[in-house]
Protein backbone atom coordinates (compact mmCIF):
# COMPACT_ATOMS: atom_id res chain seq x y z
CA UNK A 1 0.00 0.00 0.00
CA UNK A 2 2.81 2.39 0.80
CA UNK A 3 4.82 1.67 -2.26
CA UNK A 4 1.24 2.54 -4.19
CA UNK A 5 0.67 5.87 -2.63
CA UNK A 6 4.66 6.57 -3.46
CA UNK A 7 4.05 5.95 -7.42
CA UNK A 8 1.11 8.18 -7.08
CA UNK A 9 2.92 10.90 -5.77
CA UNK A 10 6.11 10.46 -7.94
CA UNK A 11 3.11 10.71 -10.60
CA UNK A 12 2.12 13.95 -9.28
CA UNK A 13 5.48 15.56 -9.14
CA UNK A 14 6.14 14.33 -12.85
CA UNK A 15 3.15 14.81 -14.61
CA UNK A 16 1.33 17.58 -12.69
CA UNK A 17 -2.29 17.95 -10.86
CA UNK A 18 -5.20 16.67 -11.94
CA UNK A 19 -9.04 18.14 -12.07
CA UNK A 20 -11.65 16.40 -13.68
CA UNK A 21 -9.52 14.15 -15.71
CA UNK A 22 -7.29 17.18 -17.11
CA UNK A 23 -3.93 18.31 -16.49
CA UNK A 24 -4.50 22.14 -14.73
CA UNK A 25 -2.32 24.67 -15.45
CA UNK A 26 -0.35 26.94 -13.26
CA UNK A 27 -1.20 30.55 -12.93
CA UNK A 28 0.41 33.73 -12.07
CA UNK A 29 -0.51 37.12 -12.27
CA UNK A 30 2.20 39.90 -12.03
CA UNK A 31 0.21 43.22 -11.34
CA UNK A 32 2.24 46.51 -11.66
CA UNK A 33 1.04 50.00 -10.12
CA UNK A 34 0.80 53.05 -12.12
CA UNK A 35 2.04 51.93 -15.00
CA UNK A 36 1.37 53.57 -18.34
CA UNK A 37 0.00 51.70 -21.51
CA UNK A 38 3.24 53.97 -23.42
CA UNK A 39 5.35 52.65 -21.03
CA UNK A 40 6.97 49.76 -22.83
CA UNK A 41 9.23 49.35 -25.75
CA UNK A 42 6.22 47.43 -27.75
CA UNK A 43 4.46 50.57 -26.82
CA UNK A 44 6.24 53.28 -27.87
CA UNK A 45 8.30 54.52 -25.14
CA UNK A 46 11.17 56.47 -26.59
CA UNK A 47 13.65 54.80 -23.52
CA UNK A 48 12.69 51.80 -21.71
CA UNK A 49 13.84 48.92 -23.03
CA UNK A 50 11.50 45.75 -22.26
CA UNK A 51 12.00 42.99 -24.26
CA UNK A 52 10.92 40.31 -21.66
CA UNK A 53 7.59 42.15 -21.41
CA UNK A 54 7.65 42.22 -25.18
CA UNK A 55 8.32 38.31 -25.55
CA UNK A 56 5.73 37.33 -23.22
CA UNK A 57 3.28 39.54 -25.73
CA UNK A 58 4.79 37.76 -28.52
CA UNK A 59 4.55 34.00 -27.00
CA UNK A 60 0.76 35.11 -25.63
CA UNK A 61 -2.05 37.79 -26.44
CA UNK A 62 -1.36 41.67 -26.07
CA UNK A 63 -4.39 43.79 -25.62
CA UNK A 64 -4.25 47.21 -27.21
CA UNK A 65 -7.52 48.73 -25.73
CA UNK A 66 -7.30 47.59 -22.21
CA UNK A 67 -8.72 49.29 -19.64
CA UNK A 68 -9.01 49.84 -15.31
CA UNK A 69 -12.60 51.64 -14.93
CA UNK A 70 -12.09 52.88 -11.69
CA UNK A 71 -8.20 54.38 -12.45
CA UNK A 72 -7.20 54.62 -8.37
CA UNK A 73 -5.21 51.79 -6.47
CA UNK A 74 -7.61 50.37 -3.41
CA UNK A 75 -11.09 50.51 -5.56
CA UNK A 76 -8.91 48.76 -8.94
CA UNK A 77 -7.44 46.34 -6.70
CA UNK A 78 -11.06 45.51 -5.22
CA UNK A 79 -12.23 45.36 -9.08
CA UNK A 80 -9.48 42.41 -9.72
CA UNK A 81 -10.47 40.63 -6.88
CA UNK A 82 -14.59 40.54 -7.16
CA UNK A 83 -14.22 41.07 -11.06
CA UNK A 84 -17.08 43.78 -10.41
CA UNK A 85 -17.21 47.18 -11.15
CA UNK A 86 -16.83 49.90 -8.37
CA UNK A 87 -20.42 50.78 -8.40
CA UNK A 88 -21.60 47.64 -7.30
CA UNK A 89 -18.67 46.27 -5.00
CA UNK A 90 -18.96 49.06 -3.43
CA UNK A 91 -15.20 48.67 -2.65
CA UNK A 92 -13.78 52.51 -2.32
CA UNK A 93 -11.03 53.94 -0.30
CA UNK A 94 -11.38 52.28 2.99
CA UNK A 95 -11.54 55.60 4.59
CA UNK A 96 -14.03 57.17 2.49
CA UNK A 97 -16.38 54.24 1.65
CA UNK A 98 -15.79 52.28 5.17
CA UNK A 99 -16.21 49.00 2.92
CA UNK A 100 -14.74 45.44 3.12
CA UNK A 101 -14.41 43.40 0.26
CA UNK A 102 -16.52 40.28 2.08
CA UNK A 103 -16.28 36.74 2.63
CA UNK A 104 -18.61 35.55 0.50
CA UNK A 105 -17.54 38.05 -1.89
CA UNK A 106 -13.71 37.07 -1.51
CA UNK A 107 -14.61 33.37 -1.62
CA UNK A 108 -15.55 34.05 -5.75
CA UNK A 109 -12.21 35.63 -6.32
CA UNK A 110 -10.25 33.87 -8.90
CA UNK A 111 -7.47 32.48 -6.22
CA UNK A 112 -9.82 31.09 -4.30
CA UNK A 113 -12.20 29.62 -6.57
CA UNK A 114 -8.66 27.89 -8.06
CA UNK A 115 -7.83 26.99 -4.19
CA UNK A 116 -11.52 25.14 -4.14
CA UNK A 117 -10.62 23.57 -7.47
CA UNK A 118 -7.38 22.02 -5.88
CA UNK A 119 -4.78 24.78 -5.80
CA UNK A 120 -2.21 25.76 -3.75
CA UNK A 121 -2.32 29.66 -3.49
CA UNK A 122 -0.03 32.48 -3.01
CA UNK A 123 -0.37 36.66 -2.64
CA UNK A 124 3.20 38.84 -2.17
CA UNK A 125 3.92 42.29 -2.20
CA UNK A 126 1.29 45.17 -1.88
CA UNK A 127 -2.20 44.40 -0.76
CA UNK A 128 -4.95 48.15 -0.98
CA UNK A 129 -8.04 46.29 -0.72
CA UNK A 130 -9.64 45.28 2.56
CA UNK A 131 -10.69 41.31 3.02
CA UNK A 132 -13.58 40.70 5.63
CA UNK A 133 -15.10 41.58 7.80
CA UNK A 134 -13.72 41.00 11.23
CA UNK A 135 -11.60 43.57 13.39
CA UNK A 136 -8.03 42.42 12.34
CA UNK A 137 -7.51 43.46 9.26
CA UNK A 138 -7.41 40.79 6.03
CA UNK A 139 -7.25 38.52 8.70
CA UNK A 140 -9.93 36.08 6.73
CA UNK A 141 -7.00 36.08 3.55
CA UNK A 142 -4.64 35.49 5.94
CA UNK A 143 -6.51 32.35 7.03
CA UNK A 144 -7.48 31.16 3.44
CA UNK A 145 -4.77 32.10 1.18
CA UNK A 146 -1.40 29.57 1.59
CA UNK A 147 1.35 32.06 1.23
CA UNK A 148 0.17 35.89 2.08
CA UNK A 149 3.08 37.18 2.76
CA UNK A 150 1.89 41.45 1.98
CA UNK A 151 2.32 45.01 3.07
CA UNK A 152 -0.93 46.92 3.15
CA UNK A 153 -0.74 50.26 1.41
CA UNK A 154 2.34 51.17 -0.17
CA UNK A 155 5.62 49.76 0.53
CA UNK A 156 8.37 51.82 -0.76
CA UNK A 157 11.38 51.09 -2.84
CA UNK A 158 13.66 49.98 0.42
CA UNK A 159 11.12 46.90 1.81
CA UNK A 160 13.33 46.49 4.98
CA UNK A 161 11.80 49.83 6.39
CA UNK A 162 8.65 47.65 6.74
CA UNK A 163 8.46 44.80 9.45
CA UNK A 164 6.67 42.04 7.03
CA UNK A 165 10.06 42.13 4.52
CA UNK A 166 12.71 42.09 7.31
CA UNK A 167 13.57 38.36 6.47
CA UNK A 168 14.44 39.30 2.56
CA UNK A 169 18.14 38.98 1.16
CA UNK A 170 17.17 41.49 -0.83
CA UNK A 171 16.30 45.01 -0.01
CA UNK A 172 15.26 46.55 -3.04
CA UNK A 173 11.22 46.12 -3.75
CA UNK A 174 11.81 44.10 -7.32
CA UNK A 175 14.67 42.00 -6.34
CA UNK A 176 13.19 41.31 -2.50
CA UNK A 177 9.57 40.22 -4.58
CA UNK A 178 11.65 38.36 -6.64
CA UNK A 179 13.13 36.04 -3.61
CA UNK A 180 9.70 36.06 -2.35
CA UNK A 181 8.00 34.63 -5.29
CA UNK A 182 11.08 31.58 -6.01
CA UNK A 183 10.65 30.60 -2.21
CA UNK A 184 6.82 30.41 -2.74
CA UNK A 185 8.24 28.20 -6.76
CA UNK A 186 10.53 26.38 -5.04
CA UNK A 187 10.75 25.72 -1.48
CA UNK A 188 13.36 23.59 0.38
CA UNK A 189 15.55 23.88 3.21
CA UNK A 190 18.01 26.13 1.59
CA UNK A 191 14.87 28.52 1.99
CA UNK A 192 14.62 28.02 6.08
CA UNK A 193 15.65 31.50 6.79
CA UNK A 194 12.96 33.37 5.29
CA UNK A 195 10.31 31.75 7.84
CA UNK A 196 12.16 32.27 10.58
CA UNK A 197 11.00 35.74 11.22
CA UNK A 198 8.34 35.35 8.97
CA UNK A 199 4.50 36.40 9.84
CA UNK A 200 2.85 33.48 11.37
CA UNK A 201 0.61 32.99 8.71
CA UNK A 202 3.13 31.28 6.73
CA UNK A 203 5.68 29.85 9.11
CA UNK A 204 4.58 26.28 8.78
CA UNK A 205 4.91 26.65 4.49
CA UNK A 206 8.03 24.89 4.27
CA UNK A 207 5.88 21.68 5.80
CA UNK A 208 2.07 22.54 3.96
CA UNK A 209 3.65 23.06 0.86
CA UNK A 210 2.70 20.20 -1.38
CA UNK A 211 4.14 20.36 -4.74
CA UNK A 212 1.67 17.93 -6.45
CA UNK A 213 -0.44 20.57 -6.89
CA UNK A 214 -0.46 23.18 -9.29
CA UNK A 215 -0.48 26.90 -8.07
CA UNK A 216 -2.44 30.24 -7.85
CA UNK A 217 0.39 33.02 -7.69
CA UNK A 218 -0.64 36.66 -7.09
CA UNK A 219 2.96 38.94 -7.67
CA UNK A 220 1.72 42.67 -7.07
CA UNK A 221 4.54 45.28 -7.11
CA UNK A 222 4.40 48.87 -5.57
CA UNK A 223 6.30 50.15 -9.11
CA UNK A 224 6.78 52.32 -10.81
CA UNK A 225 4.21 54.37 -8.23
CA UNK A 226 5.79 57.71 -6.77
CA UNK A 227 5.56 55.91 -3.41
CA UNK A 228 8.04 53.96 -4.24
CA UNK A 229 10.57 55.63 -6.79
CA UNK A 230 11.82 58.15 -3.95
CA UNK A 231 13.96 55.86 -2.46
CA UNK A 232 15.67 54.38 -5.35
CA UNK A 233 19.23 53.87 -5.31
CA UNK A 234 20.03 55.44 -1.84
CA UNK A 235 20.82 52.05 -0.27
CA UNK A 236 24.54 51.02 -1.12
CA UNK A 237 22.90 47.55 -1.69
CA UNK A 238 20.55 48.60 -4.63
CA UNK A 239 21.28 47.37 -8.26
CA UNK A 240 23.43 50.51 -9.85
CA UNK A 241 20.75 50.92 -12.78
CA UNK A 242 18.51 52.17 -9.64
CA UNK A 243 20.92 55.21 -9.65
CA UNK A 244 22.17 55.77 -13.23
CA UNK A 245 20.64 53.78 -15.93
CA UNK A 246 19.35 56.26 -18.59
CA UNK A 247 20.95 59.24 -17.16
CA UNK A 248 22.44 59.65 -20.64
CA UNK A 249 19.02 59.19 -22.31
CA UNK A 250 17.59 62.10 -20.27
CA UNK A 251 17.10 64.05 -24.10
CA UNK A 252 14.98 61.50 -25.51
CA UNK A 253 12.07 61.69 -22.93
CA UNK A 254 9.31 63.42 -24.00
CA UNK A 255 6.92 65.76 -22.79
CA UNK A 256 3.45 66.37 -23.57
CA UNK A 257 2.73 69.32 -26.52
CA UNK A 258 2.59 72.45 -25.22
CA UNK A 259 4.38 71.16 -21.89
CA UNK A 260 4.65 73.35 -19.02
CA UNK A 261 1.14 74.36 -18.19
CA UNK A 262 -0.04 76.60 -16.08
CA UNK A 263 -3.25 75.11 -15.23
CA UNK A 264 -5.74 72.38 -15.50
CA UNK A 265 -7.62 72.25 -19.20
CA UNK A 266 -10.41 71.85 -16.89
CA UNK A 267 -12.40 74.77 -15.12
CA UNK A 268 -11.22 75.58 -11.34
CA UNK A 269 -14.96 74.79 -10.12
CA UNK A 270 -14.57 71.44 -11.11
CA UNK A 271 -10.41 71.18 -10.39
CA UNK A 272 -7.76 73.02 -10.36
CA UNK A 273 -4.14 73.17 -10.42
CA UNK A 274 -3.82 74.26 -6.73
CA UNK A 275 -5.65 70.91 -5.75
CA UNK A 276 -3.38 68.66 -7.20
CA UNK A 277 -1.01 66.19 -3.91
CA UNK A 278 2.66 67.36 -3.88
CA UNK A 279 3.92 64.63 -5.28
CA UNK A 280 1.65 64.70 -8.42
CA UNK A 281 2.94 68.17 -8.84
CA UNK A 282 3.82 67.92 -13.09
CA UNK A 283 4.64 71.92 -13.22
CA UNK A 284 8.47 71.34 -12.32
CA UNK A 285 9.81 70.14 -15.56
CA UNK A 286 13.20 69.32 -13.99
CA UNK A 287 11.40 67.57 -11.07
CA UNK A 288 8.87 66.16 -13.73
CA UNK A 289 11.83 64.50 -15.52
CA UNK A 290 13.55 63.00 -13.17
CA UNK A 291 9.77 60.75 -12.22
CA UNK A 292 9.70 59.65 -15.42
CA UNK A 293 13.30 58.78 -15.24
CA UNK A 294 12.97 56.57 -12.38
CA UNK A 295 9.72 55.32 -13.16
CA UNK A 296 11.66 54.13 -16.45
CA UNK A 297 14.37 52.46 -13.80
CA UNK A 298 11.18 50.85 -12.29
CA UNK A 299 9.75 49.34 -14.95
CA UNK A 300 13.43 48.33 -16.62
CA UNK A 301 13.10 46.30 -13.44
CA UNK A 302 10.01 44.92 -13.97
CA UNK A 303 11.41 43.53 -17.39
CA UNK A 304 13.87 41.90 -15.82
CA UNK A 305 11.29 40.59 -13.30
CA UNK A 306 9.61 39.01 -16.01
CA UNK A 307 12.70 37.33 -17.37
CA UNK A 308 13.93 35.76 -14.60
CA UNK A 309 10.19 34.17 -13.75
CA UNK A 310 10.37 33.14 -16.68
CA UNK A 311 13.70 31.29 -16.52
CA UNK A 312 13.17 29.72 -13.29
CA UNK A 313 9.81 28.49 -14.91
CA UNK A 314 11.81 26.60 -16.73
CA UNK A 315 14.11 25.19 -14.81
CA UNK A 316 11.32 23.72 -12.43
CA UNK A 317 10.31 22.31 -15.80
CA UNK A 318 6.73 23.80 -14.79
CA UNK A 319 6.44 26.72 -18.07
CA UNK A 320 5.07 24.70 -20.80
CA UNK A 321 2.04 24.49 -17.67
CA UNK A 322 2.05 28.13 -16.44
CA UNK A 323 -0.50 30.98 -17.63
CA UNK A 324 1.11 34.15 -17.19
CA UNK A 325 -0.95 37.41 -16.54
CA UNK A 326 0.93 40.81 -16.94
CA UNK A 327 -1.52 43.63 -16.13
CA UNK A 328 -1.30 47.35 -13.93
CA UNK A 329 -3.78 48.89 -11.64
CA UNK A 330 -4.29 51.75 -13.62
CA UNK A 331 -2.02 54.48 -15.61
CA UNK A 332 -0.87 57.71 -14.95
CA UNK A 333 -0.93 61.59 -15.65
CA UNK A 334 2.32 62.67 -16.68
CA UNK A 335 1.31 66.43 -17.25
CA UNK A 336 -1.14 65.88 -20.05
CA UNK A 337 -3.90 68.02 -19.37
CA UNK A 338 -2.02 69.71 -16.86
CA UNK A 339 -2.63 67.26 -14.46
CA UNK A 340 -0.22 64.77 -12.68
CA UNK A 341 -1.63 61.40 -11.05
CA UNK A 342 -4.66 59.38 -11.71
CA UNK A 343 -8.54 59.19 -10.98
CA UNK A 344 -8.78 61.37 -13.98
CA UNK A 345 -10.95 59.31 -16.73
CA UNK A 346 -8.26 60.81 -19.92
CA UNK A 347 -6.85 57.98 -21.58
CA UNK A 348 -3.41 57.98 -19.70
CA UNK A 349 -5.21 57.26 -16.27
CA UNK A 350 -6.97 54.57 -17.25
CA UNK A 351 -5.81 52.51 -20.58
CA UNK A 352 -3.11 49.89 -19.57
CA UNK A 353 -0.57 47.08 -20.67
CA UNK A 354 -2.12 43.79 -20.36
CA UNK A 355 -1.17 40.57 -21.58
CA UNK A 356 -1.98 36.92 -21.18
CA UNK A 357 -0.24 34.51 -21.76
CA UNK A 358 -1.26 30.35 -22.02
CA UNK A 359 1.25 27.64 -23.46
CA UNK A 360 -2.24 25.92 -24.53
CA UNK A 361 -2.38 28.88 -27.23
CA UNK A 362 -2.08 27.97 -30.54
CA UNK A 363 0.59 28.89 -33.02
CA UNK A 364 -2.45 31.22 -34.83
CA UNK A 365 -3.33 32.65 -31.39
CA UNK A 366 0.10 33.68 -30.11
CA UNK A 367 1.62 37.18 -30.94
CA UNK A 368 -1.94 38.48 -31.29
CA UNK A 369 -2.47 42.46 -30.87
CA UNK A 370 -6.27 42.55 -30.12
CA UNK A 371 -8.54 45.45 -30.56
CA UNK A 372 -11.51 44.90 -28.71
CA UNK A 373 -12.28 46.93 -25.58
CA UNK A 374 -11.38 44.93 -22.42
CA UNK A 375 -11.25 45.92 -18.76
CA UNK A 376 -9.61 44.31 -15.77
CA UNK A 377 -12.28 42.91 -14.30
CA UNK A 378 -11.96 40.58 -17.61
CA UNK A 379 -8.70 39.18 -16.05
CA UNK A 380 -10.36 36.77 -13.14
CA UNK A 381 -13.14 35.25 -15.74
CA UNK A 382 -10.83 34.84 -18.45
CA UNK A 383 -8.32 32.99 -15.84
CA UNK A 384 -10.58 30.49 -14.44
CA UNK A 385 -12.02 29.62 -18.32
CA UNK A 386 -8.29 28.79 -18.71
CA UNK A 387 -8.56 26.45 -16.01
CA UNK A 388 -11.92 25.11 -17.02
CA UNK A 389 -13.51 26.43 -14.07
CA UNK A 390 -16.56 28.06 -13.87
CA UNK A 391 -17.24 31.87 -13.72
CA UNK A 392 -18.94 32.86 -10.66
CA UNK A 393 -22.54 34.38 -11.38
CA UNK A 394 -21.50 37.32 -9.37
CA UNK A 395 -19.19 38.56 -12.15
CA UNK A 396 -19.43 41.52 -14.32
CA UNK A 397 -16.31 41.23 -16.13
CA UNK A 398 -15.94 38.17 -18.83
CA UNK A 399 -13.74 35.36 -20.04
CA UNK A 400 -11.71 37.29 -23.20
CA UNK A 401 -10.87 33.79 -24.22
CA UNK A 402 -13.32 33.51 -27.52
CA UNK A 403 -11.73 36.70 -29.11
CA UNK A 404 -8.31 35.16 -28.47
CA UNK A 405 -9.36 32.02 -30.08
CA UNK A 406 -10.91 34.53 -32.68
CA UNK A 407 -14.72 33.12 -32.22
CA UNK A 408 -17.43 35.23 -33.73
CA UNK A 409 -18.94 36.39 -30.47
CA UNK A 410 -20.78 39.74 -29.49
CA UNK A 411 -18.08 41.99 -27.60
CA UNK A 412 -19.08 44.99 -25.76
CA UNK A 413 -18.51 48.41 -27.69
CA UNK A 414 -18.13 50.62 -24.85
CA UNK A 415 -17.63 50.50 -21.17
CA UNK A 416 -18.29 52.29 -17.85
CA UNK A 417 -15.61 53.99 -15.88
CA UNK A 418 -15.89 56.22 -12.88
CA UNK A 419 -14.16 57.91 -9.56
CA UNK A 420 -15.85 57.80 -6.55
CA UNK A 421 -12.71 59.33 -4.91
CA UNK A 422 -13.77 62.58 -3.47
CA UNK A 423 -10.82 63.87 -1.13
CA UNK A 424 -7.62 65.59 -1.90
CA UNK A 425 -10.25 68.18 -4.09
CA UNK A 426 -10.77 65.31 -6.63
CA UNK A 427 -14.20 65.37 -8.10
CA UNK A 428 -16.54 62.42 -8.35
CA UNK A 429 -16.50 61.48 -12.14
CA UNK A 430 -18.32 59.19 -14.94
CA UNK A 431 -17.13 58.38 -18.48
CA UNK A 432 -18.43 56.21 -21.38
CA UNK A 433 -15.18 55.19 -23.58
CA UNK A 434 -16.21 53.89 -26.54
CA UNK A 435 -14.81 52.89 -29.63
CA UNK A 436 -15.31 56.48 -31.23
CA UNK A 437 -16.10 58.86 -28.55
CA UNK A 438 -15.39 59.74 -25.22
CA UNK A 439 -18.08 61.35 -22.75
CA UNK A 440 -17.16 62.63 -19.29
CA UNK A 441 -19.24 64.08 -16.83
CA UNK A 442 -17.97 65.48 -13.51
CA UNK A 443 -19.83 66.47 -10.43
CA UNK A 444 -19.65 69.01 -7.62
CA UNK A 445 -16.60 68.67 -5.88
CA UNK A 446 -17.46 71.28 -3.35
CA UNK A 447 -20.69 69.47 -2.27
CA UNK A 448 -19.03 65.87 -2.64
CA UNK A 449 -15.62 66.48 -0.64
CA UNK A 450 -14.83 63.75 1.31
CA UNK A 451 -18.15 61.77 0.62
CA UNK A 452 -18.93 58.59 -1.17
CA UNK A 453 -21.81 58.75 -3.12
CA UNK A 454 -22.34 56.02 -5.74
CA UNK A 455 -25.58 56.41 -5.58
CA UNK A 456 -25.93 59.59 -6.33
CA UNK A 457 -25.95 60.21 -10.22
CA UNK A 458 -28.46 57.04 -10.23
CA UNK A 459 -30.66 58.86 -8.80
CA UNK A 460 -30.89 61.64 -12.00
CA UNK A 461 -28.00 63.77 -10.38
CA UNK A 462 -26.64 66.92 -13.39
CA UNK A 463 -23.35 67.04 -13.83
CA UNK A 464 -21.26 70.41 -13.29
CA UNK A 465 -19.35 70.32 -16.52
CA UNK A 466 -18.70 67.33 -19.35
CA UNK A 467 -16.36 66.74 -22.15
CA UNK A 468 -17.12 65.00 -25.18
CA UNK A 469 -14.18 63.74 -27.56
CA UNK A 470 -13.44 62.20 -30.66
CA UNK A 471 -10.73 59.82 -29.75
CA UNK A 472 -10.33 58.73 -34.02
CA UNK A 473 -9.58 62.36 -34.72
CA UNK A 474 -8.28 63.58 -31.24
CA UNK A 475 -6.51 60.74 -29.07
CA UNK A 476 -4.52 63.14 -26.84
CA UNK A 477 -8.35 64.00 -25.88
CA UNK A 478 -7.37 67.83 -26.64
CA UNK A 479 -10.62 69.34 -28.15
CA UNK A 480 -13.56 69.30 -26.29
CA UNK A 481 -17.30 69.04 -29.08
CA UNK A 482 -19.49 69.24 -25.32
CA UNK A 483 -19.99 72.38 -26.53
CA UNK A 484 -20.52 72.14 -30.29
CA UNK A 485 -24.16 72.81 -31.69
CA UNK A 486 -23.01 69.94 -34.60
CA UNK A 487 -21.95 67.48 -31.84
CA UNK A 488 -25.43 67.88 -29.88
CA UNK A 489 -26.59 64.58 -31.07
CA UNK A 490 -23.93 62.84 -30.10
CA UNK A 491 -23.27 64.35 -26.59
CA UNK A 492 -27.27 63.56 -25.81
CA UNK A 493 -26.30 59.83 -27.39
CA UNK A 494 -23.61 59.82 -24.77
CA UNK A 495 -25.24 61.20 -21.96
CA UNK A 496 -28.18 58.68 -22.21
CA UNK A 497 -25.64 55.84 -22.39
CA UNK A 498 -23.64 57.20 -19.98
CA UNK A 499 -26.56 56.85 -17.19
CA UNK A 500 -28.10 53.66 -18.73
CA UNK A 501 -24.57 52.18 -17.95
CA UNK A 502 -24.43 53.75 -14.25
CA UNK A 503 -27.32 51.89 -13.20
CA UNK A 504 -26.95 48.56 -15.04
CA UNK A 505 -23.67 48.47 -13.39
CA UNK A 506 -24.58 48.78 -9.97
CA UNK A 507 -27.09 45.75 -10.52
Amino acid sequence: MKHSISLIITSFLLTGWTYGQVKQPNVIFVKTDDQRYDSLSMTGHPVVDTPNIDQLAADGVFFNKAFITSPICGPSRANFFTAQWERKNRQGFTMLSKNHITEALFDHSWQMKLKAAGYFTGYIGKHHAKIGSGKKKNAYMKENIDFCYFQEGHMGFNLHKKKVFQNLKHASQLEGLYEASSVFLSPGNDKQYFFENADTSIQNFLMDRDQSKPFALSINFNLPHASSIGGMGKQESDPEMYRTLYNDKKDLFMFPKGYPFTATTLPDRVFATSDLMGYYGVSNEGKLLDKKIKMARAVKGIDLFVGKLRIELEKLGVADNTIIVFASDHGLLLGEHGLGGKTFLYEESIQIPMIIYSPSFSESERGQKLDQIVVGQDIPATILDLCGIETPGTYQGVSTLPLIKGEDVAWRKDIFCENLFTMQGYPRMEAVRGEKWKYIRYFSKENDRNQYLPDASINGEKPVYEELFDLESDPKESNNLAGEIKYAEVLETQRARCQELVVEMAK
